[in-house]
């Protein structure tokens, strides 16, 4: 037993004693000098070689085939420009049946939209637009597209 008790302690000195040893020893013609660095520039930024411009969606004013004949004919200039933003923002950013709404001297209206469905490689959304003046309310409802220009167009 106190041998066995003796090799035990000379091993565990020895584990002890090679663990103590931190650097390891390199001859001088193993030590690697150091090298230079190499500096490479940035590379200079790629230019698009396409010339066709980035198109930004929008709804053009003018055009206010989401609105029903006979209350757009009694709407101002004001009220059209807020129904016109309406229609995009609902279009553009809407939430599925999440209504937006506006409200301009005296008139009002909702705009509600389904969700983006691709019809010939074209984005494009059902709508459902309802304008309230003078107690009465006027609706229509359709499809529009957003062309490859950027712009909505209403197609059915």
């Amino acid at each position: 037993m106190k041998m066995l008790r003796a090799i035990a302690l000379v091993s565990l000195a020895l584990v002890v004693a090679g663990c103590s040893r931190t650097t390891t020893f390199q001859a001088p013609s193993q030590v690697a000098t150091p090298q230079p660095a190499v500096l490479t520039p940035a590379p200079e930024p790629v230019q698009p070689t396409d010339s066709t411009p980035i198109q930004q969606a929008r709804l053009d004013p003018g055009s206010y085939d989401y609105i029903d004949g006979a209350a757009l004919s009694q709407l101002s200039t004001a009220q059209r420009s807020a129904a016109n933003d309406a229609q995009f923002y609902a279009l553009q950013f809407g939430r599925p049946g999440a209504p937006r709404t506006w409200s301009s001297g005296g008139a009002s209206g909702q705009v509600s939209v389904g969700p983006y469905v691709r019809v010939n490689n074209l984005d494009c959304r059902e709508f459902s637009h309802r304008v309230t003046l003078n107690g009465q309310t006027y609706t229509r409802s359709g499809t529009a597209c957003r062309e490859v220009d950027g712009a909505w167009s209403v197609t059915a």
